[in-house]
């Protein structure tokens, strides 16, 4: 097998979500997203605790965001659980984008809870943070332009 582009010289975040069909039609909605693939149900046969059934569940999927890979599959057995099971996200996921003004409205409009609206910052982008219906933290950046 060779390694895809783009999974070439990067870091590919794969989160865990209850719903992960749900996760990739907000993404779709809110972020722009594409799904590059998705493997249903069936996939190792034991997700939901050995029984040999899936019941239906996003094993793996990918989706690309302005660009970035990220990798998502529904929640199943330790050590893969969403956020909502923890005190707090510990990880956030960062993505430019052209028009973070506009990403923002199109994501709180599809559902994300906005935890700061965007604002220019002193390293030079624009920036806000929101959080998906699933608990997940994103930050989408826009480059201010040099001054």
């Amino acid at each position: 097998m060779e390694i895809p582009e783009h999974h070439k010289r990067t870091v590919i975040p794969h989160i865990f979500v209850d719903g992960a069909a749900e996760a990739i039609r907000f993404y779709q909605a809110a972020f722009d997203a594409s799904e590059l693939f998705r493997l249903a149900g069936d996939g190792d046969g034991d997700r939901d605790g050995g029984d040999g059934d899936d019941g239906g569940r996003i094993v793996h999927a990918e989706i690309v965001i302005h660009g970035a890979t990220l990798m998502l599959s529904d929640a199943h057995l330790d050590p893969f659980a969403p956020p909502a099971a923890a005190a707090g996200a510990s990880v956030a996921l960062h993505v430019y984008v052209p028009d973070v003004d506009a990403l923002t409205v199109q994501a709180v409009t599809a559902g994300a809870q906005l935890l700061s609206p965007p604002a220019d910052m002193p390293y030079g982008a624009r920036q806000s943070m929101l959080r998906d219906p699933f608990g997940h933290v994103w930050i989408f950046l826009t480059p201010l332009p040099a001054a």
